[in-house]
This record gives C-alpha cells, sequence and structure tokens, in this order.
C-alpha cells in the first residue's frame, strides 16, 4: 500500500482541473476551458524551460549563453555580429550584452575582434567550441522534443502547431512587449 501524497504546496503541484476550481471559487466569472489551456500551456512552458536548462548545464553553458550561440547561428556563415546587433535581437542593454560577450570570450564560446575594415566597430565570432555546444543541445534536444510530442499523432501536429501558431501571433500582434523588448513602455 502506497502512502498517502501529501497536500500540493504550489500552484504547480495542483492537478490543473484542481487549479481552474479554485480561479471559479474565486472568480465565477472565468471561462474554466480558457483557463485550462492557458493554465496547461503555462505549465509546459516552465516545464521545457526547466528540461533544457538542465541539458545545457550538462554542457556547461547557460540559457543565456544558448541565446547568444543561436542569434549568431541565426545570423549565418562566418556567425559573426557587432555586439550592438546581438544586444538588439536579444533585447539587453549593450552593457548587458558586453558582460555576456566577456565570459563567453573566457569560455572559449565566441571571439571578440576588431573589425579590419573599420577599426572602431567590435566583431564577435563563433568558436568552432561555441558551435559544437549549439549543435549538442539541438541534438539533445531534438530527443527532448520527441519524447514531449510522443503521444501527439503526426496527422495531429500540424494541427497543434497552426493552433499555437495563432496564438503566438496574436501575443506578438497586442502586447508591446511580446518580445522581451520594453523600450516601448513608458
Amino acid at each position: 500500500m502506497s502512502a498517502p501524497k501529501a497536500a500540493p504546496t504550489t500552484c504547480d503541484e495542483l492537478d490543473i482541473a484542481d487549479q481552474v476550481a479554485v480561479y471559479l471559487r474565486e472568480f465565477p466569472t472565468v471561462d474554466p476551458q480558457v483557463e485550462t489551456i492557458v493554465s496547461t500551456l503555462s505549465r509546459v512552458a516552465r516545464r521545457m524551460s526547466v528540461a533544457y536548462g538542465r541539458q545545457l548545464t550538462v554542457l556547461g553553458i547557460t540559457s543565456a549563453e544558448w541565446e547568444v550561440l543561436k542569434a549568431l547561428v541565426v545570423s549565418g556563415s562566418p556567425y559573426r555580429m557587432g555586439p550592438g546587433d546581438l544586444a538588439k535581437r536579444l533585447g539587453l542593454t549593450p552593457a548587458a550584452m558586453t558582460h555576456r560577450i566577456d565570459r563567453m570570450v573566457a569560455e572559449g564560446l565566441v571571439t571578440r575582434e576588431r573589425d579590419e575594415a573599420n577599426r572602431v566597430r567590435v566583431i564577435i565570432e563563433l568558436t568552432e567550441e561555441g558551435r559544437d555546444k549549439w549543435l549538442e543541445s539541438m541534438r539533445m534536444a531534438a530527443v527532448f522534443e520527441e519524447e514531449l510530442l510522443q503521444d501527439i499523432t503526426q496527422a495531429e501536429r500540424p494541427e497543434l502547431s497552426a493552433l499555437l501558431g495563432r496564438m503566438l501571433r496574436r501575443i506578438e500582434e497586442t502586447q508591446p512587449d511580446a518580445l522581451g523588448r520594453t523600450d516601448d513602455l513608458d
């Protein structure tokens, strides 16, 4: 016989249905279907973030460093950008970007060099080690993501993708800070 489960101490320990029941008790006009969807999405996002963070820890990089590596990879070969462009793409201040780059240079993930064509300009470039870490993180993520979606059939996946895409577009269109930047908020 198993021991009785301890009472939940956080919202994330509550079953989604129980959490929505609490919402209805406290705010009777809330739409339970909407709250179920949003609460589930929120929980999935948090748990995915934790899982990705664990994978990055195994690789010896942080999620903040991974974001820089990703930005450089997305920029295309030769995987180079100016620190100002990186900061803008990641929604960071120049000072925060400089601090992040300093750590990454010390770890051998990127290099920082003066632009030969314009000695005032600095170029951040992905190193082979940085690219290898990014590729390994993608391999690990692909395994996790396949496991995550194992209960969703190949036929259902396009519909789920389309629905989530519509939700994302709505957020991006209606929320001024949806991309993480708050420079348009006063």
